[in-house]
């Protein structure tokens, strides 16, 4: 089981998550269990296979803090066929690599997810045509009322591509934000590389939007241009593999938000 998984963690690198990401790509392998469960484990939960509980490649048993995820994770194993496809496995991928990467580095993944506050999708405004303009204030705007009027965080806006150095005390205070539980900073992690943006990953976190919204928010730019010119389908097809990860992490925000 094990070795499905030891591709995409012996080349992460320094990113924690990049396991998650990049397990997309590991070889498949036959079925080698019957039955699957969940149990219970050091004050979490567990999902087992033939009654053995999930490891990571480096031996550590995957515990789940909350019962609904590890029931996610344990019907995806139940779904596979005579072959186990990992890509039809994102929460399992996701546990995977939190428990493998994230339990004991929380603090390495936060500070990776700071970075994004420093050039965040939403500062870099179109300067025309005034649809585009409207839409992205009508999508990202009320991210950033909420990011100044609640976390203190008043970032600066510009129009293009011109890099605008962010104030510290608004990157501090959107740090100061972020959670330090390990699975709901993964959760946030991925969101933010998905998407390009920490603010909006930041704002799902706090429920002040929902998955549709910062989905929405995250493709102003690219929708636009598909309503405009047409769709690509090559950026359709990134945009659908991206989509799987960014359901799995907003998927944990909800189970752990719900389990609290």
């Amino acid at each position: 089981m094990r070795e499905l998984f030891d591709e995409a963690a012996n080349r992460s690198n320094s990113n924690p998550m990049q396991a998650a990401q990049r397990a997309a790509r590991a070889v498949q392998r036959k079925r080698f269990y019957q039955d699957t469960g969940v149990g219970e484990a050091d004050g979490g939960f567990t999902v087992t296979l033939d009654g053995k509980a999930i490891k990571t490649p480096s031996g550590r048993t995957v515990i789940v803090p909350v019962r609904s995820l590890a029931e996610t994770i344990a019907a995806e194993w139940n779904a596979q066929g005579e072959v186990i496809d990992p890509t039809t496995m994102p929460a399992t991928r996701f546990a995977n690599s939190v428990a493998q990467g994230v339990t004991d580095n929380a603090q390495a993944v936060a500070d990776d997810v700071a970075k994004y506050f420093g050039s965040d999708l939403l500062f870099y405004r179109a300067g025309h045509p005034e649809g585009l303009v409207a839409r992205e204030a009508e999508h990202w705007d009320p991210i950033l009322f909420w990011a100044a009027e609640t976390l203190g965080a008043h970032f600066m806006l510009a129009e293009g591509g011109m890099h605008v150095r962010q104030p510290d005390p608004a990157i501090a205070a959107a740090c100061g934000a972020l959670p330090d539980d390990p699975w709901a900073i993964a959760a946030v992690h991925v969101i933010t590389t998905v998407t390009g943006s920490a603010l909006l990953a930041l704002a799902l976190s706090h429920r002040v939007i929902d998955p549709d919204q910062a989905w929405a928010a995250a493709h102003v730019d690219e929708d636009w241009n598909a309503e405009q010119w047409g769709v690509d389908e090559e950026a359709a097809a990134r945009k659908a593999a991206k989509l799987v990860d960014f359901n799995a992490a907003t998927g944990v925000l909800k189970a752990l938000h719900q389990g609290a």
